[in-house]
């Protein structure tokens, strides 16, 4: 299980979301993008910045909530030290 962060182009919205297939989820956002009735298609959030493997659904989902409670500026501290230049994670080639 994942939990992870996208963001937009602009850095200007966070969204954090937990799956069992990182790699299909993030293939939806990215088809989504546009959809004006989907928080990451309105905003355009499909740029994966930071993600952590959990052992199974319930670990994920409690840190999920735990994420979203976080201020702004905890969750920029969180993806800055997990990817200090927030570039896009492409997961076939990210060594982490």
């Amino acid at each position: 299980m994942y939990v992870y962060i996208l963001t937009n182009t602009g850095l200007t919205v966070l969204y954090i979301g937990v799956t069992n297939d990182l790699a299909r989820r993030l293939y939806q956002h990215s088809t989504g993008r546009g959809d004006a009735s989907k928080f990451t298609g309105r905003y355009q959030a499909d740029l994966l910045v930071y993600f952590e493997q959990l052992p199974d659904a319930a670990q994920a989902i409690s840190r999920e909530k735990v994420l979203k409670g976080w201020s702004r500026a905890k969750k920029n501290a969180l993806v800055a030290a997990f990817n200090p230049d927030w570039k896009a994670i492409d997961l076939e080639t990210w060594e982490g």
